[in-house]
């Protein structure tokens, strides 16, 4: 079963980009290109997992971040940030409900050397097991 990965970017070229290296590591990718729009997918498609840029159109990484954590429905899908910020963020971005952080500048690297890619496994299959567990403890 292919992860179904939410990538949420406003630049045509990482957007581009990030779907074409996510593709190819084996995932299946769906795309947004401001946070109002993403949040609608997320709603219409449950993602496995979401990729989250921080500074967007419409709607910005932060709210989106917020919205997806406080809607009981969306709140147990892992999102991992991906943000040209300084990293000074990343553990505000963590209490907040992200579970992983990656520089865009280094994102590349990331991509080429498997961190993104076993980032987004392990979020994944952390979720599915507390998917699993919440729903075996109601039965």
């Amino acid at each position: 079963m292919k992860t179904n990965v939410l990538l949420v970017e406003d630049s045509k070229f990482l957007k581009i980009t990030g779907e074409r290296l996510l593709t190819k590591a084996g995932f299946t990718v769906t795309t947004a290109q401001d946070g109002e729009e993403a949040l609608r997918l997320v709603r219409e498609s449950s993602p496995d997992i979401i990729l989250l840029d921080m500074l967007l159109p419409k709607l910005g990484g932060q709210q989106v971040l917020q919205s997806l954590k406080e809607d009981p429905v969306t709140a147990g899908i892992p999102v991992i940030i991906l943000s040209s910020l300084s990293q000074q963020n990343e553990e505000k971005l963590k209490k907040a409900g992200a579970a992983a952080y990656f520089e865009k500048a280094k994102l590349l690297d990331d991509v080429n050397s498997g961190k993104l890619t076993q980032a987004i496994e392990k979020a994944v299959d952390e979720a599915r097991l507390l998917k699993s567990l919440a729903a075996s403890s109601k039965g």
